[in-house]
């Protein structure tokens, strides 16, 4: 009998144990993550939320995407990138033309669309050996500035001031996407890019990437290979701002030059300094913040809010804020309010 409590106590154990292990699994909770946001064109349709929701927090996912690639060159690898923009733009507006002018499947376009930016990506890489911090960035910047002009005089290719538009993705040829559909595929690219990130830190490439960012001496000590780390630095950046550029243009339906200008470039800088380096919660947290507080806070404070540019002075003074006490982004939050409740809770059941 005794025999038989012990298995069935033991049997429990295992189940509980078995069910924190998964809990505690990053996979499932990037999985779960995306689950509870894909749910936010039902909780529209049910009237709780309003239609507008699902714009404004598709563009956040779709920012997030990008802000995660320039994380992993300047959060893990220490370089900086002000062209973050600019290959979103270029990315959309070929996804743009190669679906609509010359009608190619989505998927086609979407690898066309990545591949071109990323070579020059991988050209700026080769650039980054001879160059870094504030030099690396004014070449970036003014890489951005020049596909931006691009973008306003090649009107054959963009339609010029007058904005190119697009359509939404049709799968495999045959299923056409809604915008809710829509919505569902950029939580879908977000998942992936967030395993595919987590994999990448975590593993060989992560650990070159920290040596580079704390001496690019010591790193090559250890064996690092500079070049190549360094292009496949750039390489996944580009990559991210690609493939959120293509997402961007399929799902807001349009792309004007003024879109991607600097602004958008320090935007994307401003959400993983707020959200937090290194960290892919942090991005997703910064990204929200940077992009839904100006839309639905700020813009209703009375004359402040109807200032052209109020949104980045907002940024630039929370980055201040952020840096002075939460050098690591507003991310690490969470885990002290966590603590102070953990705390809370000792304290009050050694009272009782």
């Amino acid at each position: 009998m005794a025999s038989k409590i012990m298995g069935t106590g033991a049997g429990k154990t295992l189940q509980q144990n078995g069910r924190k292990t998964i809990l505690h699994n990053p996979y499932f909770q990037f999985v779960l993550f995306g689950v509870i946001i894909a749910c936010v064109p039902l909780l529209s349709s049910a009237g709780i939320l309003r239609s507008s929701y699902i714009t404004l927090v598709g563009s956040v996912l779709i920012y997030s995407v990008a802000a995660m690639g320039l994380n992993l060159l300047f959060g893990y690898s220490g370089l900086i990138s002000l062209g973050t923009a600019g290959f979103m733009g270029l990315a959309a507006y070929m996804s743009a033309y190669l679906t609509s002018n010359l009608g190619l499947p989505f998927e086609l376009s979407l690898v066309i669309s990545i591949a071109v930016p990323v070579i020059i990506g991988i050209l700026i890489g080769l650039a980054s050996l001879r160059m870094e911090g504030l030099y690396l960035a004014i070449v970036t910047l003014c890489v951005s500035e020049v596909l931006r002009k691009t973008f306003e005089e090649l009107e054959v290719f963009t339609n010029g001031f007058s904005g190119k538009t697009a359509a939404y993705p049709k799968i495999l040829g045959f299923l056409q996407l809604n915008r809710d559909t829509t919505y569902v595929l950029l939580v879908v690219a977000l998942v992936i890019i967030m395993i595919l990130t987590y994999n990448l830190v975590n593993g060989q490439t992560g650990r070159a990437f920290h040596a580079m960012r704390g001496s690019v001496v010591a790193a090559q000590a250890m064996g690092v290979n500079l070049l190549k780390y360094r292009l496949l630095a750039f390489a996944l950046a580009t990559a991210y701002a690609s493939l959120s550029g293509v997402l961007y243009v399929h799902f807001i339906k349009y792309t004007y030059p003024s879109t991607w200008t600097m602004g958008m470039s320090l935007n994307i800088l401003a959400v993983i300094v707020i959200g937090g380096l290194r960290s892919i919660y942090g991005t997703i947290l910064g990204a929200a913040i940077v992009f839904i507080i100006p839309d639905l806070l700020l813009k209703q404070i009375p004359v402040l809010g109807q200032i052209n540019g109020f949104s980045y002075i907002f940024s630039g003074v929370l980055i201040i804020c952020v840096i002075m006490f939460y050098p690591n982004g507003l991310i690490k939050v969470f885990p002290e309010l966590a603590g102070l409740f953990r705390k809370k809770k000792g304290k009050g059941e050694s009272n009782g």
